[in-house]
């Protein structure tokens, strides 16, 4: 557990400097992106030192973990408000948004990859892992612009994008405004998370202990229930905690296609604007949330499986077949 958790700190310290340094390599300025063509010299040379971006490297990485280490994200360059208080108003939308999507594609994908294992040779089967196929194929923003197109312009029940000025106060623009959103995001993670259920589901109904059960009478399903969830689970929570990382990247990324306001807007408003500061909190943030994740699916699986907990390794294959 204390190694477990200094590997952490570890990995988040080395992903700040990682995330400053190639920041620090992309080409670009962000006194010259603000001010825009026909800057003098000196205004430029001004505006630099009063982001401090003159400064070395060195000193500016200094400044920055100081600044972090005190709970202090920095200020936007663009909108000279504080990161802290920029992401904090994303969040209503971006976090429901990806855990909604997550906890939708895990009761439609587990009950899905178990049938698709169990019934591999049935029309069922076949048709569960051809569509969850097709879905890993075709780009997640393809399928967020067919239900626009589909959901909002043909029947017109659901907005196209936006969210309500009004926000959370009316809930029922808000939650209508990220249905659509949801359900792509959804889709996308579902047809991933069906292969590895379906997969992990096909190593457990091989297993001696399995053949044994169904040898004393009991039916597949039955065997499955009584001996094979709890070894299926250990690489299904594996891919769970991935896909809910995922999900946090899907949202940010499908924010775009249905204009929401949310956290992946100002990311990709803060890379065109070269807003560094918001662009460095962000990429950490995100770093950072998937790294707590791993390391909470680590302790949720080796408290499942004894066995990881004395350093055996499990069989099971981690792909699709």
């Amino acid at each position: 557990m204390a190694v477990r958790l200094v590997t952490l700190v570890v990995s988040l310290v080395l992903a700040a400097v990682v995330v400053f340094v190639v920041l620090r390599l992309l080409p670009g300025d962000s006194a010259g992106t603000t001010l825009g063509v026909g800057t003098t010299t000196d205004q430029l040379d001004q505006l630099r030192s009063e982001l401090g971006t003159d400064r070395s490297a060195l000193t500016q990485l200094g400044q920055w973990a100081g600044a972090l280490l005190s709970g202090d994200l920095g200020t936007s360059f663009v909108s000279r408000l504080p990161v802290g208080e920029l992401i904090s108003s994303k969040l209503p939308i971006t976090v429901p948004l990806s855990l909604a999507a997550f906890v939708l594609s895990v009761l439609v994908s587990v009950p899905l990859g178990v049938i698709a294992a169990v019934r591999r040779r049935g029309v069922i089967g076949v048709a569960v892992s051809a569509v969850s196929q097709l879905g890993v194929a075709v780009p997640v923003f393809w399928v967020g612009v067919l239900l626009v197109w589909v959901f909002a312009l043909r029947l017109g029940v659901l907005p196209p994008g936006g969210f309500p000025r009004q926000g959370w106060d009316d809930p029922a623009a808000a939650v209508r405004s990220l249905v659509l959103p949801v359900v792509t995001v959804s889709i996308a993670m579902s047809s991933v998370m069906v292969r590895y259920v379906r997969s992990a589901t096909l190593d457990v109904l091989d297993q001696d202990y399995i053949r044994t059960a169904r040898s004393l009478g009991y039916g597949r399903w039955q065997a499955l229930a009584r001996h094979g969830l709890r070894n299926g689970a250990v690489p299904v929570v594996a891919i769970l905690g991935i896909e809910l990382a995922t999900s946090l990247l899907g949202a940010v990324v499908i924010e775009n296609v249905f204009a929401l306001p949310g956290l992946g807007t100002l990311l990709l408003d803060s890379v065109n604007g070269r807003d560094l500061p918001v662009v460095q909190a962000l990429v950490l943030a995100i770093t950072a949330v998937v790294l707590v994740v791993n390391f909470f699916v680590d302790l949720l699986q080796r408290a499942i499986d004894p066995r990881l907990r004395h350093g055996s390794t499990l069989g099971t294959s981690g792909g699709s077949r």
